[in-house]
């Protein structure tokens, strides 16, 4: 099915968004404007925006969009002092497709896995959390493994979560067309590259003490940058026990 058939785009907003404090708000203001700015850059195709497109098959409705932008400035905004990057591959059809926050999903926003330890509040608390997909495909929402292992992490081992901010060396949702758009792929290094420009704005908004690559794409990335970084086992695929040991390791340094 061609891409227009079940996508159209809005305009991202600038609003609501928060910035780091400092003496002079106008110039602090200037990164941050220029990360929004950056995300409703036009990707590759077979590439989803959540923070811009409409998903007509699987949307509850046309302002799901605002919504997902809505939550991102929420979490960012809460993390202005964050000292931690953890930077995943890409958003996921079962995370950030529907939610707009890397490693994050519906099902953990809704209150789903409160059972794990997983809380909404984690992920923002000024702020109504509010799932966007319709409730035909998925009752409870969509839930995402990596999410699930991620923020399970967190809850074990009692961290600030507003310490730490996730996001993807590509930061929208690469699917595969033979699958259809609820389908993920790995990003192509064309589609990284202009990741890379979105990553650098977000870094320059943010004094990360730490960045963490979680897995093989975000640490070519950060490498590729020139930026160190740290590597972790990706957590999908059997990768859970590992990922959590090294990254234990880590922050206990």
């Amino acid at each position: 099915m061609p891409i227009l058939q079940f996508i159209i785009k809005t305009p991202l907003s600038k609003d609501k968004v928060r910035f780091r404090k400092s003496g002079n708000k106008k110039n602090d203001s200037e990164p941050m404007l220029e990360f929004i700015k950056l995300l409703d850059t036009a990707p590759l195709p077979n590439v989803f925006n959540p923070w811009r497109d409409v998903d007509k098959e699987h949307d509850m409705d046309s302002f799901a969009p605002h919504i997902r932008r809505e939550q991102l400035q929420r979490y960012l905004a809460e993390r202005r002092n964050a000292r931690y990057m953890l930077l995943g591959e890409g958003l996921s059809y079962q995370g950030g497709h529907f939610t707009g926050i890397a490693m994050t999903s519906e099902r953990i926003l809704l209150g789903g896995m409160r059972h794990k330890g997983i809380t909404p509040q984690m992920v923002f608390s000024g702020l109504v959390p509010r799932r966007t997909s319709a409730p035909a495909f998925k009752k409870n929402g969509f839930s995402e493994n990596t999410a699930t292992i991620v923020w399970g992490f967190m809850a074990e081992q009692r961290l600030n979560c507003q310490d730490f901010i996730f996001w993807n060396a590509f930061p929208w949702h690469p699917w595969n067309a033979a699958r259809g758009i609820l389908s993920n792929r790995a990003p192509l290094p064309t589609e990284l590259a202009r990741g890379r420009v979105v990553l650098q704005a977000l870094l320059h908004s943010h004094q990360f003490t730490q960045i963490i690559a979680v897995g093989n794409h975000a640490k070519t990335t950060l490498d590729k940058m020139g930026i160190p970084a740290a590597a972790v086992r990706h957590p999908a695929f059997g990768g859970a026990s590992l990922f959590k040991t090294q990254i234990q390791a880590i922050l206990s340094m």
